[in-house]
């Protein structure tokens, strides 16, 4: 039934689609920063640093570890979410919601007043389930900027812009409207950021 829903009326789809975005979301809205903040003896991250609960800010607490395996789980969760819905739904635009639902999670926690991360980590997951060769390009973008200039935020706006870019030379519209998409929202998580380039402030990878 499910593997035919493209044939079925988009009226008896909905529960299909509200089931996937809200079960993505409340992936997405899993806080691993804050949970190995604790786990690692940092207390609450957002009380430290940028008050971000991302793994860039758990790295200035210097644990390595827990900044790694928030990293890791960040991404996990997106790409896990997209996995799931093309798993059992085997329709892009499923793929689509998940994404969308798991990186909204993320950036808006219901657990914590709605004040989540920066989406970066949980944006490359998405987009590496999404399509993995474009993921590799989103982190290759990342890493090359962040090795050139040593800023977090500066390599993260580079990656987000170049993605809807890939998406759409690879000739998938749809992910590149929910890259778009996704950018934006991750311009606006980084509004802080960007000020502070500007302004010459912005703390350098690895600063505590």
């Amino acid at each position: 039934m499910i593997e035919t829903l493209a044939l079925v009326p988009w009226e008896t789809a909905w529960p299909y689609i509200l089931a996937t975005f809200f079960l993505a979301y409340l992936l997405g809205s899993i806080p691993f920063g804050l949970l190995f903040g604790w786990i690692a003896g940092a207390g609450d991250i957002r009380k430290i640093g940028s008050g971000n609960i991302g793994a860039t800010n758990v790295l200035r607490t210097g644990n390595r570890w827990a900044a790694a395996a928030t990293l890791f789980c960040d991404a996990a969760k997106g790409a896990v979410a997209v996995l799931l819905a093309d798993h059992y739904l085997h329709i892009p635009l499923f793929r689509a919601l998940a994404g969308l639902g798991a990186f909204l999670g993320h950036l808006y926690p219901v657990w914590l007043g709605f004040k989540g991360g920066k989406g970066v980590a949980t944006f490359i997951g998405v987009t590496a389930a999404l399509y993995w060769p474009i993921g590799l390009l989103t982190c290759a973008s990342w890493l090359a900027t962040a090795r050139a200039f040593r800023f977090s935020s500066l390599a993260a706006l580079v990656a987000a812009t170049a993605t809807p870019v890939y998406f759409l030379l690879h000739g998938t519209t749809l992910f590149a409207l929910l890259t778009l998409i996704l950018a934006v929202l991750i311009f606006v998580s980084h509004r802080a950021n960007i000020a502070r380039l500007l302004s010459g402030e912005e703390p350098k990878i690895g600063a505590r």
